[in-house]
């Protein structure tokens, strides 16, 4: 069995207002996420975690279209690890993966889903990631150019990222024990010493951090819809 904790906890400052509830083709970016989830065959239930303040906000998009997966919408933390953590508590007791999502990643497709669980499954975790194909420099302080980055074998982390539920809480419970603050789930297993396998793609997985962000997410659903009713 796999749950998926989808989380919308982010401030958005750097966005301007809450992009979890702003409109993309027609429907809020969280129903786009959602519904990837809700499509994928492999996803069991889905548990939302969210802003307290925004929590009826949260639902009321939810309950918009007939998410029959989601199971518990839930106020998420200060840190993405608070949030986590939460969606953890409330996860089946018999489901044996957990898939974490950024909720903004509103692209993500249920074959992205499905591929990494495969690895998931067969490696105990696996992350959904894509090659960095820009030129990587060092900056100093005052933003002047200091070195290059050689990008060979450099990834970009994306969500979901996929684990053995057992693992994942294990590897929470160091990171509350040394007061650790992580960016993503696979820091907390990495900090077990665990490995975690890559799922690469060279496919639109973009996280809505800017304005502009929405319009390419339009583009792009634009462009899915029209292959869609080509048959291609």
């Amino acid at each position: 069995m796999l749950t998926a904790i989808i989380v919308a906890g982010g401030s958005s400052r750097r966005m301007g207002f809450d992009k979890t509830f702003a409109p993309l083709h027609g429907r809020p970016v969280i129903a786009h996420t959602i519904a990837a989830f809700e499509a994928s065959s492999v996803v069991d239930e889905i548990i939302l975690v969210g802003r307290e303040e925004r929590l009826a906000e949260l639902k009321e998009a939810a309950a918009q279209q007939p998410f029959a997966k989601v199971r518990n919408i839930v106020a998420g933390g200060a840190r993405r690890q608070d949030s986590v953590s939460a969606g953890l508590i409330m996860a089946d007791r018999d489901s044996r993966y957990v898939a974490v999502h950024d909720a903004a990643r509103c692209l993500v497709t249920p074959a992205q889903i499905e591929r990494v669980f495969v690895s998931a499954r067969a490696n105990g975790a696996a992350a959904l990631a894509s090659p960095v194909v820009d030129t990587l420099k060092r900056a100093t302080a005052n933003s002047t150019i200091s070195g290059s980055v050689d990008r060979e074998g450099l990834f970009a982390m994306q969500t979901p990222q996929i684990f053995l539920r057992e693992l994942l809480l294990e590897a929470y419970q160091r990171v509350t024990k040394k007061k650790l603050q992580i960016t993503d789930e696979v820091s907390a297993v990495q900090n077990l010493g665990r490995k975690v396998m890559l799922v690469s793609h060279l496919e639109v997985n973009l996280k809505i951090t800017y304005p502009t962000d929405l319009l390419l997410a339009e583009a792009v659903l634009a462009r899915r819809r029209e292959e869609e009713a080509s048959g291609n």
